[in-house]
């Protein structure tokens, strides 16, 4: 009788896609509880969820998935380390080997409270009613020690919330390339400190109706490659994207009738997070690597294309035509007054609109107040206030009250408390490549001055999309740009770019 020999890893996959399709229901269920759902669904929706969260924790961490790994690792066979089936059983049972030290039901109750929470912040937001919140978010940073509490392994509590966002990353690291970027930032807003009056965005300021914002943003995020058959775009409070594997992205943005810069920013933010889901390789869809799993990476693509394309000199050349055709005469100004109107630095409030060189500086705010309610230094109670005094600190302006203050994120509500230091890290990270991508792409700039993104597009699906998963930052960024994360380039950017926006030479 023949013997037939059966290879662990598709046992090893069909478990895996059915985690991956559970993973898909628990963001569709996100997706449209910040899209679509009535606000009296809130309750019925955070039970859901977290029976959907247990589900998926207790079928991950069961000693079945441990022993399909071991088999499915012994199976390997000397397969290169960046092969789709080894990165699969190394970065699976790290996952499993973290996740299994967490409750089932611990999952659930996070699930459950950042459901909960999620709602009940935007009451809060819009009415500027910290004091109502406050329970929601102690609830939520008292389930975080909870899980903080799980694992002994970590050089401080921090780092266990860290790596959940930015796998291997510690929370001294950070803090030394915060410090460094701190300097350097600071250094800028000095330099330009006599110069502010010097440029004029007075034009971004008037009335814009949503209906001609909505074809301007459709226009520009369908040059960037949004596809009406893979993709759908909605409004939501708070901007976000998601993916439910390749071939269906959403991403959303809000709109301001008085200010363009916020849908049409916010669109190039998320369509940049859209490319990336899109551009996982179809090998790895239905399994853990057919999602970016480093955030800092994830938002190194958004930040690329907001800032360093959107905002760049080239491609406002291509938005400022479209703009006066789309608003009218109004709406006309000349290229380079636009463009550093895009770029000018100034103080602001909120995060989502800073402009590039104070933006870093509302994320460190952010880290260091984490740090201080995860390790009890500071009482939620206590937090407008330790707010308001950072950014009088770090920014030089008052805070008038908690809806432009404290509650403006959605973050802590929905339970991402490490999630906020990804952000700087990925201005870092895409001062790296797009620096190489200049290299790599000699005409760029030319490009963009033409409104042709794809070559920058597929430069950036080839050496980071398609990937997924399957490597850390720690692992992929040597072998895109030669090195580990680092200051200098994204601060060489930002002195060129506003060298130009100033006529003072910053570097």
């Amino acid at each position: 009788m023949t013997q037939v020999t059966t290879d662990p890893f598709n046992a090893l996959r069909e478990r895996l896609a059915e985690l991956a399709d559970l993973r898909s229901v628990a963001q569709l269920l996100d997706w449209d509880q910040q899209t679509m759902m009535p606000p009296r669904g809130a309750p019925a929706r955070a039970e859901t969820v977290a029976t959907v969260q247990r589900l998926s924790h207790e079928m991950f961490v069961a000693d079945e998935t441990g022993r399909l790994l071991a088999a499915a690792a012994a199976h390997l066979d000397g397969a290169p380390p960046d092969s789709d089936d080894a990165a699969l059983v190394r970065v699976v049972t790290r996952r499993w080997e973290k996740a299994r030290r967490v409750p089932s039901k611990l999952a659930a109750d996070l699930a459950r409270a950042a459901s909960i929470g999620q709602q009940a912040w935007i009451a809060a937001r819009r009415d500027a009613d910290f004091a109502g919140f406050a329970p929601y978010l102690e609830r939520n940073f008292e389930l975080v020690r909870r899980y903080i509490d799980c694992f002994d392994d970590f050089d401080c509590a921090y780092d266990a919330l860290l790596d959940d966002y930015e796998p291997g990353g510690r929370t001294a690291e950070v803090s030394s390339l915060f410090d460094e970027l701190k300097g350097e930032l600071r250094s800028i807003i000095n330099a330009l400190s006599d110069r502010a009056g010097r440029v004029d965005d007075s034009f971004l300021h008037g009335h814009f109706p949503v209906d001609g914002q909505r074809r301007l943003v459709t226009w520009l995020i369908e040059q960037m490659g949004f596809d009406r058959a893979g993709w759908r775009i909605d409004d939501a409070i708070h901007p976000f994207a998601t993916g439910f594997g390749n071939r269906d992205v959403r991403i959303t943005t809000r709109w301001d009738e008085r200010f363009l810069p916020t849908s049409l920013y916010g669109a190039m933010h998320e369509c940049g997070h859209g490319l990336y889901e899109e551009g996982v390789a179809q090998s790895l869809q239905r399994t853990p690597l057919g999602h970016p799993e480093s955030l800092a990476l994830h938002e190194s693509q958004s930040r690329l294309w907001e800032n360093m394309v959107g905002r760049g000199r080239p491609f406002c050349g291509v938005l400022v035509p479209r703009i006066a055709e789309v608003f009218g005469d109004g709406a006309r100004v000349g290229v380079e007054e636009f463009y550093r109107a895009v770029n000018r630095v100034t103080p602001s409030l909120i995060r989502v609109e800073a402009d590039e060189v104070t933006y870093s500086l509302h994320i460190v705010v952010r880290f260091e107040l984490e740090q201080e309610l995860v390790e009890g230094r500071l009482a939620v109670r206590d937090l407008p206030e330790a707010w308001n005094a950072r950014y009088e600190e770090y920014l030089g302006i008052p805070v008038p009250d908690d809806a432009q203050g404290v509650l403006q994120d959605v973050h802590w509500s929905s339970g991402l408390i490490g999630y906020f230091p990804t952000y700087a890290l990925g201005n870092l990270i895409a001062g790296q490549l797009f620096e190489r991508a200049h290299q790599d792409v000699p005409d760029l700039d030319a490009q963009l001055s033409a409104g042709q993104l794809h070559d920058l597009r597929e430069w950036l699906r080839d050496k980071v999309h398609r990937h997924g998963a399957k490597f850390s930052t720690a692992e992929l960024l040597p072998t895109v740009v030669g090195g580990p994360i680092e200051v200098g380039p994204f601060i060489a950017y930002l002195k060129g770019k506003l060298s130009q926006v100033y006529d003072l030479d910053l570097r």
